[in-house]
């Protein structure tokens, strides 16, 4: 299960208890999706993958990236010590919150730019989560 689930297009959303803990990793993790989205872009033309797999490994922590068509970044992470967690699981929990955000966007109720405020997402999000405490 994930300790940190960000969403980012315009602005960053990482919804988790210990914002200042991941807002590092997380904003390290951009660097990397830009890089594998630039070389995958060149190497595929308008082809691409969206899950890009593992960005980087910490010790504590393994941080995991998604793009969408339009630009929308997920970035997964998740407890190194959690070896039981393979890639095709992680596969399954960016579709299902590429999904939900995807829903979420489409409401036209939602205005683009806004905080996600869906209880739908947030059960998606809080679902994948490791519970603490």
């Amino acid at each position: 299960m994930a300790v940190c689930i960000a969403v980012i297009a315009k602005e960053v959303t990482v919804p988790t208890q210990n914002k200042l803990k991941f807002h590092y990793t997380v904003h390290t993790s951009l660097d990397v999706v830009e890089e594998k989205v630039s070389t995958v872009g060149k190497s595929l033309g308008d082809q691409r993958e969206l899950y890009l797999g593992l960005l980087y490994p910490t010790e504590d922590y393994k941080v995991y990236g998604y793009v969408t068509n339009s630009k929308v970044k997920f970035v997964i992470v998740v407890d190194s010590s959690n070896t039981s967690l393979r890639d095709n699981e992680i596969r399954s929990m960016f579709r299902k919150l590429h999904n939900s955000f995807t829903d979420v966007m489409c409401n036209p109720f939602h205005n683009p730019g806004d905080p996600i405020q869906s209880k739908a997402f947030d059960g998606i999000v809080s679902g994948m989560m490791v519970q603490t405490g």
